[in-house]
């Protein structure tokens, strides 16, 4: 019986991180209980002794232990780089999924945005108007848009979106800007990355948050009307991932009227508008070999705004990202010289590009690309889901074959989830949060569901889908896909390299604060340090063993119905992550950040937890509609079974030969307790039903999509099938239709097969589009 009670004290005392001196209280109770001898207390107290008097602690244990980490590096070691990008933005609700014991009322009060009135009269009248005016056909074919799109572009203030009005903005929240984004990219992605670009990471962003007064009052009203159109070059043949790496330099000289200058001289690629822009903004390292500002020959990455007409500057080439003819080119510049007030934030901002660098792309992951994501999303969901009802074979809707109504369902769950935690994340930042790991899950996560997603409804949708010309609405947006994969950060360096390597030290309680005290030498900080991190892994250890033999029960859930057990499970994964984090960190210590495929997996649980914790708000603030309950729960029970994969994998992959044994064990005792369940295949088929059937479902899952003539014909179709079924199964049992059921049906099916025809081309034609010879 005291075993027994020891060990629950133990458990109670760990589970609740009680502090060092309870645990000895709790000690000298047992002692006092059992009638130990003299013996065990004078243990007893020097023990307590050694570890309560901080001055003895640290001498006996604190000092040698610091020496030993300091001498042996055996934690990670940071650069100037990495520090800076680890200060930039803020830790979020990522930080809450990270600590193994989320506050869930925290996580779940956080705001879910709304558009104002003038926002979305903006959608309704401006953005339904440019998508009107632009054929994406025709903009693929002549590969550019329209001049009329572009004026009327500029004199609604599209490029405008993030400028504030007194600058000639619209002022949009971050929610309206991503709104319109998704809009236009659910009817053109040339057009929606045109928009984007002007009002993400580039001259407007960078001017509003560090720009100087007389910069912001020159350049933020052209950029706001369209007089000057920005790009922002960053990328260079040797600098992509790697933003540190830049090549190109400025150096610093004087004139012959003795006023100081910078001579440029750079290589560009992959720069987005820049063979059309007016405006540069130009990330350089700046040195100073003449110390013209000081001692100080390397001055560090600075961000230049360089006129595009300046003498020396080409802009003379274009890059073709696999067809899609959005503006995209190389940019070289020889011998540009710029002066001082061309720097972003004048003499102020010498050296400071590369912090400029990151804070921004802190936010601006979270903004474009999911927007863009999430639009295509919709539109494949959209397509996918009426053109099941309007295919017909062996005499049935396609989307009455549990194959494609599998893929259907699959297709109507992620962009669910996808919306969701789009719309949660733009709320943060609205309320001027900059969650630098959560918006780089959203960029990774967003554009790999966008690709998943757009190659579903390309399946359903069969030869249609890949038949270029008018009609088809889905290969234009399957080209952009892996471009969307590529920028800001290449998928697969987000994923090993930032949602953990980095996230693991932005997001820990202690790990960066010890790492700093390491550096600083400051032994008294680590100390404090170090027992409080040993106390938060003995916390998560048995939180991790408790609420996994418990199944999460034991968690005391705030939601309720349906939202509660996936509250429960989700306290369950947080503990188990952050424990095995630490566990990581503590068996690789610098070698983690080599270890990318296990950090990768890292990054993998920690963005599925984020995603679930998005649906479950989104489904609350929705009202926990009836319809959405389905959508949720395969949403979060796959998530779950995401999660169960990468922890086996990294229990699999900890370590090596007989010391990974343990973890191995762990790994199959996992696969008889996992978080997630099997989707069934009628929950699927039963979403693909509501979505194909019901408007209201499919209006909510697709909102915000541009219904121009082909959609609109596909929903009308789809609307003409469903109230012709009477006739259609009359028909097939051979029955008498009557003479009104007789022109309903012949209507129906002649809309079904303008739908399901498919582009075709004279030889001459086709070879006159595609510039070839060929034979007949």
């Amino acid at each position: 019986m005291t075993v027994l009670l020891v060990i629950v004290g133990m458990v109670v005392l760990a589970y609740f991180a009680a502090p060092l001196w309870l645990w000895f209280a709790g000690l000298a109770l047992l002692l006092f209980l059992v009638s130990a001898p003299p013996g065990w207390w004078i243990v007893a107290i020097v023990f307590g002794v050694v570890f309560l008097v901080k001055g003895v602690r640290v001498r006996l244990i604190t000092q040698p232990l610091f020496n030993m980490l300091q001498s042996k590096g055996l934690l990670p070691k940071i650069s100037e780089t990495e520090k800076i990008a680890l200060r930039a933005g803020d830790v979020w609700v990522e930080g809450e999924l990270f600590s193994g014991k989320p506050d869930f009322k925290k996580i779940f009060d956080n705001p879910y945005p709304k558009l104002s009135r003038e926002e979305q009269d903006f959608i309704d009248n401006e953005v339904n108007e440019v998508c009107s005016m632009t054929s994406d056909w025709e903009v693929f074919e002549s590969r550019e848009l329209p001049e009329a799109v572009w004026r009327y572009l500029k004199e609604k203030r599209f490029f405008g979106m993030i400028i504030p009005k007194e600058y000639g903005g619209l002022g949009f929240s971050a929610y309206g800007h991503s709104c319109v984004i998704e809009k236009l990219a659910s009817h053109s992605q040339v057009l929606a990355i045109t928009v984007m670009v002007p009002n993400s990471l580039g001259p407007a962003e960078l001017l509003l948050h560090y720009g100087l007064l007389e910069q912001k009052k020159h350049y933020l009203p052209r950029l706001a009307d369209g007089r000057d159109i920005p790009c922002f070059a960053l990328t260079e043949p040797e600098a992509g991932s790697d933003a540190g790496s830049i090549q190109s330099e400025g150096v610093l000289f004087r004139d012959v009227d003795d006023e100081i200058r910078i001579r440029l001289n750079f290589e560009k690629r992959y720069i987005t508008l820049s063979a059309i822009a007016t405006v540069i903004g130009l990330a350089f390292v700046l040195k100073d070999p003449e110390e013209i500002l000081g001692r100080e020959k390397e001055r560090g990455i600075t961000c230049a705004l360089v006129d595009a007409k300046k003498e020396g500057i080409d802009q003379t080439r274009r890059h073709d990202p696999l067809g899609v003819p959005f503006v995209n080119a190389p940019l070289v510049g020889k011998d540009v010289v710029i002066g001082m007030d061309d720097v972003i934030g004048g003499r102020a901002g010498l050296g400071k590009g590369w912090q400029m660098l990151m804070e921004s792309l802190a936010v601006g992951r979270g903004i474009s690309l999911p927007s863009t994501s999430t639009g295509g999303s919709k539109l494949a969901t959209f397509v996918a889901s009426t053109y099941a009802v309007v295919r017909y074979q062996f005499g049935l809707s396609i989307g009455k074959f549990e194959g494609i109504a599998e893929v259907l369902g699959r297709l109507g769950v992620s962009t669910y989830m996808l919306d969701a935690a789009k719309t949660f994340t733009l709320g943060a930042i609205d309320k001027g949060a900059r969650p630098a790991v959560a918006n780089a899950i959203m960029k990774y996560q967003s554009t790999e569901m966008f690709r998943k997603n757009m190659m579903d409804a390309m399946d359903i949708q069969g030869g249609a889908a890949i038949s270029r010309g008018p009609r088809n609405l889905l290969a234009h947006a399957y080209f952009g896909a892996p471009v969307a994969i590529t920028v800001e950060g290449a998928n697969i360096m987000t994923r090993t390299l930032i949602l953990f390597g980095q996230g693991m030290i932005r997001c820990h309680p202690y790990a960066y604060a010890q790492i700093e005290a390491l550096e600083k030498g400051d032994v008294k900080a680590f100390d404090g340090l170090l027992f409080s991190h040993i106390g938060y892994v003995g916390r998560n250890k048995v939180r991790a063993f408790v609420l996994g033999l418990t199944r999460g029960y034991l968690h005391p859930a705030i939601g309720s119905g349906e939202t509660k057990r996936y509250e429960q499970k989700l306290a369950w994964a947080s503990a188990k992550f952050a424990f095995l984090s630490d566990v990581a960190l503590g068996l690789m210590g610098a070698s983690l950040k080599r270890r990318e495929s296990v950090s990768g997996r890292f990054g993998d649980i920690l963005a599925q937890m984020y995603f679930i914790a998005a649906a479950l708000k989104r489904f609350e603030v929705e009202g926990r509609q009836k319809e959405d309950a389905l959508f949720l729960k395969v949403a979060v029970e796959e998530a779950f079974g995401n999660i169960d994969t990468a922890f086996r994998g990294i229990l699999e992959n900890l370590l090596p030969g007989f010391p990974g044994i343990p973890f191995r064990l762990w790994s199959f005792c996992s696969r008889l307790n996992p978080m997630g369940r099997t989707i069934k295949d009628d929950d699927l088929h039963r979403i693909a039903k509501s979505l194909s059937e019901d408007d209201s479902v499919r209006q909510r899952i697709c909102a915000n999509i541009y219904m121009g003539h082909r959609p609109t014909q596909l929903l009308e179709a789809a609307h003409r099938i469903q109230s012709a079924k009477t006739a259609l199964e009359k028909e097939k049992r051979d029955e008498l239709l009557t003479e009104e059921e007789v022109i309903h049906l012949a209507a129906a099916r002649a809309l079904q097969h303008e739908i399901i025809t498919v582009d075709s081309f004279t030889h001459e034609a086709y070879m006159r589009r595609t510039g070839g010879k060929g034979r007949v």
